[in-house]
């Protein structure tokens, strides 16, 4: 899935657009909202039971977990490409 990235730090104060890519540190219940109009996720952590990657696969989107740095690492409206299933995260140049 490719789109742009969207770094959230806040799930209260975040607003996501469709077919943007959900880049955080960690997830938890409050942030399901915001996987109604993701596309895909990038996780800082987690574990394949963790909350992130669950509620990823019930939607069936793509997610990579455990990309330390992520939210640094990516900027805010960058286009990323997010291969769930090579566990990959690319970026255009």
């Amino acid at each position: 899935m490719t789109g742009r990235a969207r770094i959230v730090h806040e799930p209260g104060r975040a607003r996501v657009e469709p077919g943007e890519i959900l880049v955080v540190a960690t997830t938890d219940p409050g942030w399901t909202p915001l996987f109604l109009t993701a596309a895909a996720l990038v996780t800082e952590t987690g574990a394949i039971m963790a909350h992130g990657p669950t509620v990823a696969r019930e939607y069936g989107m793509p997610a990579v977990i455990s990309v330390p740095g992520a939210t640094r690492l990516i900027t805010d409206g960058q286009v990323v490409t997010v291969d769930g299933a090579a566990g990959t995260v690319t970026t255009a140049l």
